[in-house]
């Protein structure tokens, strides 16, 4: 297991900034501590936690940017679907964000090796009118983004040892 270290002044100003802000030291601290890629070692040697927080910060930035037709043609499915990261954040509370996920992973078996295939900007740019059944996944995700984040946050405060050591 790698060691996750956090300053508890940068925790603080970051919890300040916002539920995000908050998150976002934790992501940045871990992805740090396997030297800032993931791979099937340094992912080896994260706990459940940090992997699915990890897991949740790239669905997050991916369906937030371009919904789960984006995140599944940048190659992301598998981190999202073959990881155990639904039945986690289930786990954590989240028993919306699971079922989404549950319902994004049907799709992704479907169509997914359609949409991971190598395409120009405007076969990329059709493909959200070619497989509009993400259409209400995509506007469930960005409607309940901010409920979800809280909870993830609050979950991450109040079990702090699992994502990492803080230090004064």
């Amino acid at each position: 297991m790698v060691e996750v270290k956090i300053q508890d002044a940068r925790l603080q100003q970051a919890a300040e900034e916002g539920m995000d802000a908050f998150l976002k030291v934790f992501v940045d601290a871990i992805m740090a501590s396997v030297g800032g890629e993931l791979t099937v070692e340094t992912m080896a040697a994260l706990n459940s936690d940090q992997m699915t927080l990890l897991v949740w910060h790239t669905l997050h930035e991916e369906v937030m940017d371009g919904g789960f037709v984006q995140l599944i043609h940048n190659g992301y499915g598998p981190f999202v679907f073959k990881n155990p990261f639904a039945k986690a954040v289930r786990q954590w509370g989240l028993r919306d964000l699971s079922k989404l996920v549950y319902d994004a992973h049907t799709l992704w078996l479907k169509y997914g090796e359609e949409i991971e295939r190598e395409c120009t900007d405007e076969e990329f740019m059709a493909m959200f009118e070619q497989y509009p059944e993400f259409d209400d996944l995509d506007d469930q995700f960005v409607e309940q983004e901010e409920e979800w984040t809280s909870e993830l946050a609050y979950y991450v405060d109040e079990h702090i040892d699992h994502f990492a050591t803080i230090e004064d």
